[in-house]
């Protein structure tokens, strides 16, 4: 664990000072683009279920409906956001959260505070580690695949985490996203929300 903090912490840096340019062509796009705010804010659970501020950079406005209700996320998209994620763009400022250490490289995607509760106690084990900006599930179908096959591979990361297994994570996330796939799930800009699992599938 001791390495894989020191390398979180180097790499990040480094990408960090690496990608300023990026970074900054990004930020000053979506400025420009959508005014503020640039980065997207959002409380996570992480180790343990401890909630941490998220940080991405923006890809969605914020219409509604006549009632108040935040438009569905394919219609609030904008153009210049759906390329960003396309490309996993969105996602470097996370590389501020890996610094601070609130998330890892590699690890768990960070979900929503509500699913906490909806998980099962199999479930609940991909909280043992810290959440990461890449992860088992993320070259293995990404959004592509069922919430139950989701966290099937993230507890198994969990069991079987080494430093040789992250490497091969990360140089695997690289290719997949070059190739872009896994990006949303079939009718869905993202995944569909997480209800919980049903009854018969449960393994706890």
């Amino acid at each position: 664990m001791f390495l894989k903090r020191v390398f979180d912490l180097l790499f990040s840096l480094s990408l960090m000072i690496l990608l300023f340019p990026l970074l900054f062509f990004i930020a000053a796009a979506l400025l420009f683009k959508m005014g503020r705010p640039v980065l997207y804010r959002q409380i996570r659970p992480g180790l343990h279920g401890k909630p941490f501020v998220l940080y991405k950079f923006r890809t969605m406005n914020d219409l509604r409906d006549a009632t108040g209700v935040l438009l569905p996320d394919e219609r609030r998209i904008f153009p210049f956001g759906s390329f960003l994620r396309s490309f996993s763009l969105d996602e470097l400022p996370e590389l501020w959260n890996v610094l601070c250490g609130s998330m890892s490289l590699v690890g768990p995607r960070p979900l929503l505070t509500e699913y906490l509760p909806r998980y099962n106690a199999e479930q609940k084990r991909r909280h043992d580690v810290k959440p990461g900006i890449t992860g088992w599930a993320q070259i293995n179908g990404r959004n592509a695949i069922s919430w139950e096959d989701k966290f099937r591979l993230d507890v198994w990361y969990v069991d079987h985490r080494n430093f040789r297994l992250d490497l091969k994570i990360i140089a695997l996330t690289l290719l997949q996203v070059l190739k872009r796939e896994g990006i949303s799930a079939e009718g869905h800009a993202t995944m569909p929300e997480f209800t919980g699992t049903r009854e018969g599938m449960r393994r706890d």
